[in-house]
């Protein structure tokens, strides 16, 4: 159990307890140290950068964009911020940058944390793609061409390239199985054709982790395969698409038109990406909910500070007991979501990859579920607080206004909070055993009909 040093601005609730000098179990001066380290790069290179870049998305500047995106990440691969994005352990064979002392993954819940209080959408630019598009590669390779595999990990924990992951489609978002974008067999290679929509990063990209059907028709997931695409390969053409938040970050249409694809870049097994796909899930989801705990904490801090000062019919906002009350429902729930938060990360910490996989995934799609749940809470009573300046793009409410935006990106994306209230009862085995349904009785009954009418004519039964 340890004490560390307060640190931040000592708003009540507006940081976690560890920060404000209460005891932790989990948290120990190698995370302190890197917590400063982080902080730093946010401050120095996210913070001064963060309203004209969101400014430049917004009007389609997208050159402006670009660079934004590559001074930030080109710095977050230099500083060693980037290799801390894609969990444990410390990807060592792919990068200079040393791993923090007694390195876990609260080191990388820091990472997450910190930029998200800078903005949902800027942790995204820096975070989102290669947390999700580069796990696959490192975890499963690419066979058939080692080369390929290495560069591609070293470029983008460098901060050299991009890359982001293409799943969801205009038509299949958390039904994974259900994916249309198809690669032909062409001898030695395939020719990919399809679309993927909301693609994070996608407009920056140089590598894409492509999810596409490679088995027959109506294989579903035995068919999926994951294929690590170039961006200097012809046929692929990217368009920015404008959404409520999280501009920066570059949510992406991209087309596959008669695209080349070497068989050598099949990354893992052939038919194997669905379980390829499942296997990153719970990191995913992890990283979301943390962001959105700091997305309700960032809520709580503003609300306070700004209250503080605020003077409405003679006295502070804050002397008004509907105020107190409001701040103190939010802060509940962010300390309580923290907790939860903690313990499972230290489940993380403490797990291999497989029993994270076999244990975790209940408890981690509750977890999102409740952090989606709180933020939204959070932004919209923040934004009663402050009022019409709360509704203000610009001046003191602008960062709970951009919260109250980025809401939605938390709750849908890595699985809705239906389909992960859905997910949790199957893995934790609500129903311990299903009632039959009568009517696979019948099914049954009808289907042995059939057969027996086939039997007797002789296979010329018709209905």
């Amino acid at each position: 159990m340890t004490a560390l040093p307060p640190f931040g601005d000592a708003v009540p609730l507006g940081d976690p307890a560890w920060y404000q000098g209460l005891n932790t179990p989990f948290y120990k001066p190698t995370h302190a140290a890197w917590r400063k380290y982080v902080r730093d790069y946010c401050e120095e290179v996210l913070e001064p950068v963060l309203d004209d870049w969101e400014q430049c998305a917004v009007k389609g500047n997208l050159d402006k964009c670009h660079e934004y995106m590559h001074q930030t990440y080109a710095e977050g691969g230099k500083r060693g911020i980037l290799a801390c994005a894609v969990g444990k352990p410390w990807p060592k064979d792919y990068t200079n940058c040393t791993a923090p002392e007694d390195y876990d993954n609260f080191h990388e819940l820091i990472v997450i944390d910190e930029t998200t209080r800078i903005s949902g959408g800027i942790s995204w630019a820096v975070l989102g793609g290669l947390s999700i598009g580069l796990p696959p590669v490192v975890n499963f390779g690419v066979p058939g061409d080692r080369d390929l595999q290495a560069r591609c990990i070293r470029e983008c924990l460098s901060g050299e390239k991009v890359i982001c992951l293409c799943i969801t489609e205009a038509s299949a978002g958390s039904d994974v199985a259900g994916l249309a974008c198809r690669a032909e067999d062409a001898g030695d290679h395939f020719v990919v054709n399809g679309e993927k929509k909301w693609i994070t990063n996608g407009i920056y990209a140089d590598y894409f982790t492509v999810i596409v059907q490679t088995g027959p028709p109506g294989s579903r997931q035995k068919g999926l395969s994951m294929l690590l695409m170039e961006r200097s390969m012809p046929g692929i053409e990217t368009r920015k698409m404008d959404c409520t938040g999280m501009w920066s970050s570059g949510t992406t249409f991209i087309t596959f038109d008669n695209v080349k694809v070497p068989k050598t870049n099949i990354i893992g097994k052939l038919n194997g990406g669905f379980m390829q796909a499942m296997y990153n899930f719970n990191h995913e989801r992890w990283m979301f909910l943390v962001q959105a705990n700091r997305g309700a904490r960032v809520c709580v801090e503003e609300s306070l500070k700004f209250a503080r000062k605020r003077r409405t019919f003679g006295k502070f906002l804050i002397e008004h007991q509907v105020i107190q009350h409001k701040i103190g429902e939010m802060g509940r729930q962010c300390e309580a979501l923290q907790a939860w938060i903690d313990y499972l990360t230290f489940q993380l910490t403490t797990m291999t990859k497989e029993e994270q996989n076999k244990k975790l995934g209940g408890y981690i799609a509750l977890l999102k579920v409740s952090a989606t749940k709180t933020v939204e809470y959070c932004a919209r009573e923040a934004l009663q607080v402050f009022g019409g300046a709360g509704y203000t793009r610009t001046g003191q409410g602008e960062k709970v206004e951009r919260v109250y935006r980025e809401v939605k990106a938390w709750a849908i994306p890595g699985g809705s909070e239906e389909i992960m209230l859905n997910l949790a009862a199957g893995s934790l085995r609500f129903v311990k055993r299903p009632t039959p349904d009568p009517r696979d009785a019948t099914i049954k009954k009808l289907k042995e009909e059939l057969e027996g009418l086939k039997k007797s004519s002789g296979g010329q039964a018709r209905l």
